[in-house]
C-alpha cells in the first residue's frame, strides 16, 4: 500500500484539527473582546496574535514532520516586527496562506486580508474577523454609483475610517493579486503569456492603496514556488509528496506614485496597471530562472 494513502487521513484529521481549535478560540476570544471596554482589549488582541501565530507555526510543523521537505527561504531586504507592510503575493494553493501566516511570525506585524463587507454576518468568520481586525471593504460598481452619485468616493472613505486604527498598531495587509488560484486551465482560458502566473488584477491593491498607502512602510513582493509538484500541491502536502518550497520576498519601497485616485481618473488607472503588468512579468521570468537553476 502506498504511503500516501496512510499518511494522508492522519495528516489531513491533525490539520482539520489544528484548524479547529485555533478557530475556536479566536472566535470565544472576539466575542470577549465583543463585551469588553475599548480600553481594556489591548491583552485580548494579544492573545488573539498569538492564536494566529500558533495556528500557522503549528500547520508547518506538521507539514514539515508528514513531508521530507526542504524550505528555502529568500529575504531581499530587511524586515522590521514593528513596520506595516502590504504583501502582494503570487496564489498557487490554499497553503499559501498557511505559509504567509507562518512566515510573518516574529519578522512582521500579524498579517490581515481585506475582506468584502458581506462576510462580517458569516457565522464565525464575521465574529473572528472583526476580533482579529480585518479591514473589511464596502464597494460599489460603477453603475450602483451612476444611480446614487452620492455615494462616489464614500467606499474609499469608509475603509479609511475602519484602518485609522492601524495608524497606531504595527500591520500587515495580504492581497493575492490575481485573485485566484492558479491552475493551467485558468491560465490557458486567460490566454495571457505568462508561464507560471495569472495576469494581476490592480483594483484591489489600488483601493488598499487608496484607502491607507500613507501608512506602509515597504511593499513586500512574495514570490511562492512548489518546484517539483505538478499536481495539486494541497494534496501532495497531506500525502507526504511535497517535496520544496521556495518563498522569495523582495522589499519594495513605497512611492507617491502608487497613491492616487484609481477608479476615476484614467491616466492614473492606465499607468497603475501598466506598473503592476510590469511587476508580473518580472516574477514570471524570476519563477522561471529559479526552476532552471534547480534544474542544474
Amino acid at each position: 500500500m502506498p504511503m500516501g494513502l496512510i499518511i494522508f487521513p492522519l495528516h489531513f484529521t491533525l490539520q482539520a484539527v489544528n484548524l479547529a481549535i485555533w478557530a475556536t478560540l479566536a472566535v470565544t476570544f472576539g466575542l470577549l473582546k465583543f463585551i469588553t471596554p475599548k480600553i481594556l482589549r489591548r491583552p485580548v488582541d494579544a492573545v488573539l496574535k498569538v492564536i494566529v501565530a500558533r495556528f500557522g507555526t503549528c500547520s508547518v510543523a506538521m507539514i514539515k514532520f508528514f513531508n521530507n521537505i526542504d524550505v528555502e527561504y529568500k529575504i531581499n531586504g530587511e524586515l522590521d516586527p514593528e513596520g506595516w507592510y502590504l504583501v502582494i503575493a503570487n496564489h498557487i494553493s490554499y497553503l499559501d496562506i498557511i505559509l504567509l501566516i507562518a512566515f510573518t511570525h516574529k519578522r512582521i506585524p500579524t498579517p490581515k486580508f481585506f475582506l468584502k463587507q458581506e462576510l462580517i454576518w458569516l457565522p464565525f468568520v464575521g465574529v473572528a474577523a472583526w476580533a482579529l481586525e480585518m479591514p473589511f471593504m464596502k464597494r460599489y460598481s460603477q453603475a450602483y454609483i451612476n444611480k446614487h452619485p452620492h455615494l462616489k468616493g464614500k467606499d474609499i472613505e469608509t475603509t479609511k475610517k475602519h484602518c485609522e486604527k492601524y495608524r497606531n498598531a504595527p500591520t500587515t495587509i495580504i492581497n493575492f493579486v490575481e485573485g485566484t488560484r492558479f491552475t493551467p486551465a485558468k491560465k490557458a482560458a486567460k490566454g495571457n503569456q505568462l508561464q507560471h502566473l495569472l495576469p494581476p488584477k490592480a483594483g484591489g491593491i489600488a483601493f488598499t492603496f487608496a484607502a491607507m498607502g500613507e501608512l506602509f512602510q515597504n511593499i513586500l513582493d512574495v514570490t511562492l514556488i512548489y518546484p517539483g509538484n505538478k499536481g495539486v500541491v494541497m494534496r501532495d502536502m497531506l500525502s507526504g509528496n511535497l517535496k520544496q518550497i521556495v518563498f522569495v520576498v523582495d522589499v519594495l519601497p513605497v512611492s507617491q506614485e502608487l497613491i492616487g485616485d484609481y477608479f476615476n481618473d484614467e491616466t492614473f488607472r492606465i499607468g497603475f496597471q501598466q506598473d503592476l503588468n510590469q511587476r508580473w512579468q518580472q516574477k514570471d521570468a524570476k519563477i522561471t530562472a529559479i526552476l532552471e537553476e534547480l534544474k542544474a
